[in-house]
């Protein structure tokens, strides 16, 4: 009995196999796995080349990083938080403000408002920092700003996140649909009624994430405030961090304030993809 006869592929089979084979999803695939490849290599060369004792000496000192604590708590990260914080707070008043002059119906409100954003968001954070500092008392002599230090960096620091949140919160005003503000006059409501009442409470809801956002980076523009020679009570992390550099001759000062940094960026992160994810679900 002789054996069946083994089929011969054909053409088509032969295109089918081959498509099947450079299919986007085979495709994706053996890319996929070729990025996983390079990430094991390049994490094996960085594993068996680093000096890890010298890293470990240089960057997390068993003997110098005791020695941060508490003063790192108790000095530094409580005047970043207390600059940031009183630097936001006022940057966002005088944000929402020069929102509202950039959509007013009044000319110079609006060339005011556009001069002001476009003035601070173009010129560096170090700047504003050194002009206030050094400045005024050249340019008023004899008047200084309230609060020492912490009036300097509320001002200097929050007149650049206005800037930046007065385009921010402006945005999120002429994102509420016109039907709100139009129901609100039909109700009786004066412009100003509507706009505080209606509006503005809608449009902070949008912009919540993006305001967080620039709660981050004001944190990490605070670090400037080094700039105009801080003494030890109001010294804040990246002076810290300088400071000890200088008397440990070792980088793990720069490691522990790192850290300290982490403390308040991830945070905050962490509540802005929250509330973005909350976002999406409500849309």
């Amino acid at each position: 009995m002789s054996a069946p006869p083994v089929p011969t592929p054909t053409p088509t089979r032969e295109r089918g196999a081959r498509a099947s084979a450079r299919s986007p999803r085979r495709r994706a695939e053996i890319s996929r796995y070729v990025q996983y490849a390079v990430l094991a290599l390049a994490a094996l060369a960085v594993g068996l080349t680093a000096d890890w004792a010298t890293l470990r000496e240089q960057f997390f000192n068993g003997e110098i990083l005791p020695e941060l604590f508490p003063r790192i708590f108790t000095t530094a990260l409580r005047n970043t938080v207390t600059y940031t914080a009183c630097a936001f707070l006022f940057g966002l008043a005088l944000g929402l403000v020069l929102a509202l002059m950039r959509l007013s119906s009044v000319g110079p409100y609006r060339w005011i408002a556009t001069t002001f954003i476009e003035f601070f968001r173009g010129v560096p954070a170090l700047i504003v920092f050194i002009g206030f500092y050094y400045g005024l008392p050249i340019a008023f002599p004899g008047r200084v700003l309230p609060g020492g230090t912490l009036g300097v960096v509320t001002v200097a620091l929050g007149l650049v996140g206005a800037a930046y949140m007065a385009e921010t919160i402006r945005a999120g005003i002429q994102a509420v649909p016109k039907g709100q503000t139009e129901a609100a006059r039909s109700l009786g409501m004066s412009h100003t009624r509507a706009m505080v009442s209606i509006v503005i409470p809608q449009a902070f809801r949008i912009i919540l994430p993006p305001l967080t956002n620039e709660l981050i980076l004001l944190t990490k523009d605070s670090s400037l405030v080094y700039v105009i020679g801080l003494s030890l009570a109001d010294s804040e992390l990246t002076d810290f961090g300088r400071r000890n550099l200088s008397q440990y001759v070792n980088l793990t000062p720069l490691f522990a304030v790192a850290l300290s940094y982490l403390i308040i960026t991830v945070p905050l992160s962490v509540v802005v993809r929250r509330m973005e994810a909350r976002a999406d679900r409500a849309r």
